[in-house]
């Protein structure tokens, strides 16, 4: 059987899926570099103490690594773990994964697997179209670094999706070392809900406070972010014909809270609801009340796995050409729709076009999770059973 060590900066829910599927195949072993997200931290934009109301350590062997930086903020330094020298004579692994080469750690582990002839495996998210807005030196450079040097030592890389099979392939790594190893997230568990739960869509809805007869648009992420462009949404909301029956639901706090609040004063908008913060296990409940996904972030959304758990609890979606999975899961006029992002106007065209049609609203949501469907944990699994 097959040793894979696995090493990354701390339990990621929707790779942990990924992770308890690999140790039914091969001898997986994964190696954190710090403990954060098992316990309760302070969120700044919360205001609160949050915790994952889902197991993160269940179903695979893991070690926590010694970290040497006394650094929190997710920087190059602030993860320095040299025990993973150490981990890596002893282990003797057949290959290694690394999610980024984000981390002072990364490198590590990087530089060794190099010079001890380990294979190494990359599973990382970068998206091409983000990387063409960024400065044309660090572009050249990164070719260098990375697409010279780097890429040339690595064996395999896993592509998340298109935008990332692009981004790998602009930096020179040739097609006979990617591997499609498709961002997933835990299908049946939301499938499942949706089974159960759609008969109680009026509980749920009275649980919200969202009106019964109302079509439903909910933002995707779980902050109200620049990032996410929340006011993209509240401003095409607000430019909506007026339409009784359609409610905006708004998830989570963050930065933008404030702003958002002040401008549906000043314009007056009604029927706009704040969740507050929602913990992971009460997510599905908010899909199935609801009627579109609309998520209209910006550069850095390199995935958007929103976009997935609505597809699979059949919603329509609306994502900006910027979302890193919308070349992938959303089909243009069949399951949804992809506008340019900040294009406000193009955005209120495409939510007025399915609150106002309930028929292609029903259509969409069969098709989305149609294409949801082969985005699996168990196809990533057997993608990087197969790559090793």
């Amino acid at each position: 059987m097959k040793r894979l060590g696995i090493f990354t900066s701390h339990p990621i829910p929707y790779h942990i899926l990924v992770y308890r599927e690999l140790a039914r195949r091969i001898d997986l072993k994964v190696f954190f570099y710090s403990r954060f997200g098992v316990e309760k931290y302070f969120d700044p934009q919360f205001k609160k103490e949050i915790s994952w109301d889902i197991p993160l350590l269940d179903g695979y062997q893991y070690v926590f690594l010694k970290n040497r930086s006394p650094g929190k903020n997710f920087s190059f330094w602030d993860f320095i773990n040299f025990d993973i020298l150490k981990v890596l004579k002893q282990e003797k692994f057949d290959a290694v994964l690394l999610n980024s080469w984000s981390y002072a750690s990364d490198w590590i582990a990087l530089f060794f697997c190099l010079f001890s002839r380990i294979p190494v495996l990359f599973r990382v998210e970068n998206a091409y179209i983000h990387e063409l807005q960024k400065p044309k030196w660090k572009i050249y450079l990164k070719k260098i670094v990375l697409g010279k040097f780097i890429f040339s030592f690595v064996n395999t890389f896993l592509y998340i999706g298109e935008q990332n099979r692009k981004f790998l392939r602009y930096y020179e790594v040739p097609e006979r070392k990617l591997f499609p190893a498709l961002y997933c997230i835990e299908n049946d568990r939301f499938a499942n809900a949706y089974d159960r739960l759609c008969s109680k869509r009026r509980e749920l809805r009275d649980k919200w406070d969202i009106p019964q007869d109302a079509v439903v648009i909910f933002s995707g992420g779980t902050k109200l972010s620049r990032k996410k462009r929340s006011m993209d949404l509240i401003r095409a909301f607000a430019d909506l014909p007026t339409d009784p029956k359609a409610v905006l639901v708004l998830i989570g706090e963050g930065e933008l809270k404030e702003e958002a609040r002040a401008y549906i004063k000043e314009r007056k908008i009604r029927n706009i609801v704040f969740t507050g913060f929602v913990n992971y296990s009460e997510m599905p409940e908010l899909y199935i009340a609801s009627d579109i996904l609309v998520l209209p972030s910006g550069a850095g959304e390199t995935w958007g796995v929103v976009v997935n758990e609505a597809m699979c609890c059949r919603l329509p979606v609306i994502v900006s050409d910027l979302v890193g999975s919308g070349e992938d899961l959303v089909h243009n006029g069949e399951n949804g729709f992809v506008f340019k992002c900040g294009d406000i106007t193009e955005l209120t065209k495409n939510i007025q076009a399915l609150v106002g049609d309930d028929n292609m609203r029903r259509r969409f949501g069969e098709k989305s999770f149609e294409i949801v469907k082969k985005y699996s944990c168990s196809a990533v699994a057997e993608a990087i059973e197969k790559a090793l």
